[in-house]
């Protein structure tokens, strides 16, 4: 099986590890190989983290500099510091609304134009997938389902080997149940913007 490596940076509290985790269960439940890695920065809200799934046959769990077949950016800022993992060939997709860091808030920081970002982006990135996530999320119904509409746009994208029905399955059964109709709301969005 070709090995396929993917990569999840965003901030804390905005669900990246859960997304992970779940490509990884999903992965395993179809027998695919799969190496779940998380990377916490400053893993309290608003510090970076970062997690990795390889899909397939890998002996290490590092995804290294200009490694990643996919790299899933939940942040626009922290996409951007994270394209040294990508290549020419990386799929990037990520989410345009920006969660500027607390240096900003408090005026010792500039965030940078969202267009600027998305240009440097597509500079690097073979292919990108830029989305609104925030506001699929506020549709979904749950504002705290942005990592199920990344989740979705990465499953849609066909870049993993890992299906629609077979994700929702995993979803269904590991998401607590008063959620569960917002979360899959959420993941079909995603998959949509990324057909």
């Amino acid at each position: 099986m070709e090995t396929k490596r993917v990569v999840f940076i965003g901030v804390g509290g905005q669900g990246n590890l859960l997304a992970s985790r779940l490509l990884g269960e999903a992965a395993l439940a179809l027998n695919i190989p799969a190496v779940v890695s998380e990377i916490h920065g400053m893993a309290q809200r608003g510090g970076i983290v970062e997690s990795a799934v390889l899909l397939g046959d890998v002996t290490s769990p590092i995804v290294s500099d200009a490694e990643a077949d996919v790299l899933i950016g939940f942040e626009p800022v922290e996409t951007l510091r994270a394209l040294g993992k990508c290549n020419k060939d990386t799929l990037v997709i990520t989410n345009t609304h920006p969660l500027p860091p607390f240096t900003v808030s408090v005026g010792q920081g500039t965030y940078p134009p969202v267009d600027d970002i998305m240009g440097l982006i597509h500079a690097k990135a073979g292919k990108v997938i830029a989305l609104d996530g925030n506001a699929m999320a506020e549709e979904a119904g749950n504002p705290l389902s942005l990592n199920m509409v990344m989740l979705g746009a990465l499953i849609g994208s066909g870049a993993v080997p890992v299906g629609a029905e077979d994700m929702k399955k995993t979803i269904s059964t590991t998401t607590k149940k008063a959620f569960l109709e917002s979360n899959l709301k959420a993941f079909d969005l995603g998959m949509k913007s990324a057909a």
